[in-house]
């Protein structure tokens, strides 16, 4: 399943990865080690934010997601399953409208 992971850094300890040169190694890690299918980073909330669309297989593989960003930065998660317009248009729609509407 496709899943949208929103990551929120503190500003600690984030600052001193900054300030100490091991943030971009230690992202360039975690996102090579989850293959996002894409990787987008912004300010949400005030706040250094990654914005990752992964696959999980099974809800086992959660931890494996989440745990890296969590130890290693002190990071907020949420994770959300999304789908593509091919995804969407396979969903029956309009089944369900004829059946629930």
């Amino acid at each position: 399943m496709r899943m949208m992971m929103i990551v929120s850094f503190p500003i600690e300890p984030f600052n001193s990865a900054v300030r100490d040169g091991s943030a971009g190694a230690k992202m360039q890690k975690i996102l090579a080690a989850q293959k996002p299918e894409a990787a987008y980073f912004t300010d949400m909330d005030g706040k250094r934010t990654a914005i990752l669309i992964v696959e999980l297989a099974k809800a086992s593989d959660i931890p494996a997601l989440a745990e890296p960003w969590f130890l290693t930065f002190n990071a907020s998660l949420e994770a959300h399953p999304v789908m593509t317009p091919e995804d969407l248009g396979a969903a029956g729609l309009e089944k369900l409208g004829k059946e629930w509407g």
